[in-house]
């Protein structure tokens, strides 16, 4: 079994002050120019994001990640608006200013050099990639690893204390065109291309990913690992034992759909029952 022993827990430690991090996901509702905007005001959208902070971070989750996840459909990369960033740039301000607590960007979809941008105007230790080597089929079309543009971007904005975290075999999409190559050797090439940690997640948002993929991924690389997707109380304990970590969100929210607020009794029961797994 892989064990939180075998990996290098640095880049975690290094944001979060702690070996085993659990971060809350901040669901953004639809930004203006996404299609599922209705005129909501851009205050009201900032509440919403910042009521969900609270919550997370007052039921004791270490840090947050901040995604557009309300612009469905999700554009692919170079068709993402200014907009985007400008917007979620303020959330991002506000909650860190609010909270204090160490966040991630995520920029649907797949979209690493706004992320990077967003996370220096709004002081972001860290940004989420879902495809950041090779390439795959995702639901928005063909999606290509954009870590060499994404790097020197980061590098052009003097940005290098703002980590990657690079999901392995990501969810919500085919991965024919690597079927020739095991995920192991996906999950090292992460790695060779400087990702800081890695993710592994399930099939689809609220899917887990199984024990077998968390310790072949895990096996696989010297980085910290985390889960992605589909972390509940049920199976928190089991999951830490392999990881260094966990970014949780729909079991957090009003009947455990990922579109509703934020519960903050379930953020607490959620982190008592990690509470034994996340050592001193």
């Amino acid at each position: 079994m892989q064990t939180i022993s075998d990996n290098n827990s640095s880049a975690i430690r290094e944001i979060f002050g702690t070996d085993k991090a659990l971060i809350g996901m901040i669901h953004c509702a639809p930004f203006p120019g996404a299609p599922r905007y209705r005129g909501t005001s851009v205050d009201a959208i900032y509440d919403v994001a910042m009521r969900d902070a609270e919550a997370l971070i007052e039921g004791g989750l270490h840090g947050l990640i901040i995604e557009n996840h309300g612009d469905i459909p999700f554009s692919k990369p170079d068709d993402i608006g200014p907009e985007t960033s400008a917007f979620m740039s303020v959330v991002a301000d506000r909650i860190g200013r609010a909270t204090g607590v160490p966040m991630g960007i995520n920029v649907l979809a797949n979209a690493p050099i706004p992320a990077f941008a967003i996370a220096m105007a709004g002081g972001a230790r860290f940004i989420r990639v879902n495809q950041w080597a090779n390439a795959y089929v995702a639901n928005e079309g063909f999606m290509e690893g954009r870590a060499a543009e994404a790097m020197r971007y980061r590098s052009a904005l003097r940005a290098e204390h703002v980590k990657v975290f690079a999901d392995s075999h990501v969810k919500h999409g085919a991965h024919a065109i690597t079927a020739d190559r095991s995920i192991e050797e996906l999950t090292r090439d992460l790695a060779f291309f400087d990702a800081d940690v890695i993710i592994a997640t399930g099939q689809r948002t609220g899917n887990s990913a199984t024990v077998e993929e968390i310790e072949t991924i895990g096996a696989a690389t010297h980085l910290p690992l985390l889960v992605g997707s589909g972390v509940t109380k049920d199976n928190i304990l089991e999951i830490l034992k392999r990881t260094n970590g966990v970014i949780v969100a729909s079991s957090l929210k009003e009947g455990g759909v990922w579109w509703n607020p934020v519960e903050l009794a379930r953020v607490k029961a959620f982190v008592e029952a990690a509470r034994p797994g996340l050592g001193a």
